[in-house]
């Protein structure tokens, strides 16, 4: 059982968030229309070639979800992208290890504001950059690394665009800095051999702030896969498969694509228009190649079909069909407002709207929904869900640097549903 006082005092402060909005309006006459606005948004990334395929799942409640897919999976490619065509989520598998590192809570397991050095001792006396735009001076942390500060990207980590300066330059001699994107990259310093490694290497290294104190998008969750493997007594892609991935039925999300499905696998660009280039051939890909460690900040690949499960299950409280996957108080806590308390969101990057910020996800008012929950992927990819409308929303493309489909899909969806609302 979640803890009943931490539990409450959560629930309120993301009630806030949450308690905006009513029953999905229209929903059934917006599915009947076809969803025009969405419709317009999937056909004109393919005419604008920000990508040569795009689709969308729409659901409500336990109800099957509706799907608004253009294009192929590729440039050169016959294949039309549907509702199993593998994409590249990134980020999008934050939530996923959040959730999963929730239901370790619910079951006692591990405590949300537990020391992260419970787990892996060499977190327990960190110590942060005194300047983190120009030296490598520290100090002692004045805080204490949690498991609600990995959730929330509040615990000092760098990760992504956030490390920059000399925090780039520790990670990439450590081996924490891993953007590659395709097959034929090379990292010029050997990366960790394990999730074991991943967390030993990063306790070495300096923080960007005190635990608790600021956002900083981050690693957080990565080092979350490693804390949930050592709490579960199996690697954390194991705990992942039995957990949610076999009882949702979601047999396309992995994080090494196998052999026989390799040909359902997008290709990854970047660019536009006369500048769409290829960075990561779905024949060749990176992806195809067993990682050096699963990563629970943006490893895995997925489908239409297998991530609107996984949002399901969140949009009805942990269930699908008869099972509970995950307790009601777990995932109503995992899409609530988590942040520690006057925690500085000066840095903060994703879904615009942000008013707080759960499990691995947002929570943010968007394109006219509001208490939306979920995230981004890198190649412009959303997943979310409104809680309080059995509401869920995924949007797939693979385009490095094309955001605008993910950023205007909630505004989309609100379009066709309150049109419909109104006919």
């Amino acid at each position: 059982m979640l803890d009943a006082a931490l539990l409450r005092r959560d629930l309120l402060k993301g009630a806030v968030c949450l308690g905006l909005i009513g029953a999905a309006p229209g929903y059934a006459r917006a599915s009947a229309r076809r969803f025009p606005a969405i419709r317009a948004m999937v056909d004109r990334v393919i005419s604008e070639r920000a990508a040569p395929g795009a689709i969308v799942a729409v659901g409500e409640g336990v109800g099957r979800p509706d799907y608004i897919s253009s294009g192929t999976i590729a440039l050169e490619s016959p294949l039309p992208v549907n509702e199993q065509t593998l994409f590249r989520i990134y980020s999008m598998t934050k939530p996923v290890t959040g959730m999963a590192a929730m239901l370790l809570i619910a079951e006692g397991r591990m405590k949300l504001d537990q020391p992260v050095a419970d787990f892996i001792p060499g977190f327990a006396n960190m110590r942060v950059l005194t300047n983190p735009s120009q030296g490598v001076e520290t100090r002692p942390a004045t805080s204490v690394m949690t498991i609600r500060h990995l959730l929330t990207h509040t615990a000092g980590l760098g990760g992504g665009p956030a490390v920059k300066g000399p925090l780039k330059d520790i990670y990439e001699k450590t081996g924490l800095r891993q953007n590659l994107v395709s097959a034929g990259e090379r990292l010029e310093h050997a990366p960790p051999a394990n999730l074991k490694d991943f967390a030993d290497r990063l306790a070495a290294a300096p923080l960007l702030s005190d635990p608790g104190t600021a956002w900083s998008y981050s690693v957080g969750l990565d080092l979350l896969g490693r804390i949930i493997e050592i709490v579960a007594g199996v690697p954390f892609e194991q705990f992942l498969e039995r957990r949610f991935f076999a009882p949702l039925g979601m047999r396309d999300t992995f994080f090494t694509v196998p052999e026989s499905k390799k040909a359902r696998l997008v290709t990854n660009y970047t660019g536009q228009g006369a500048k769409l280039t290829e960075v990561d051939a779905g024949p060749a890909s990176i992806f195809l190649n067993k990682p050096a460690f699963p990563s629970g900040g943006g490893g895995l690949i997925s489908t239409a079909h297998d991530y609107d499960r996984f949002l399901a299950m969140l949009a009805n409280e942990g269930r699908m069909g008869r099972a509970e996957i995950m307790p009601p108080d777990a995932v109503k806590a995992g899409t609530s407002n988590l942040l520690p308390q006057r925690v500085s969101m000066r840095d903060y990057i994703g879904i615009p709207g942000v008013v707080g910020f759960g499990a691995g996800g947002c929570i943010a008012n968007h394109g006219g929904l509001k208490g939306l929950f979920g995230w981004l992927g890198a190649a412009g990819t959303i997943g979310v869900i409104a809680p309080d409308q059995r509401l869920r929303v995924t949007g797939l493309i693979n385009n490095m640097s094309v955001f605008s489909f993910a950023m205007n899909l909630p505004k989309a969806v609100h379009d066709d549903l309150g049109s419909a609302k109104a006919a």
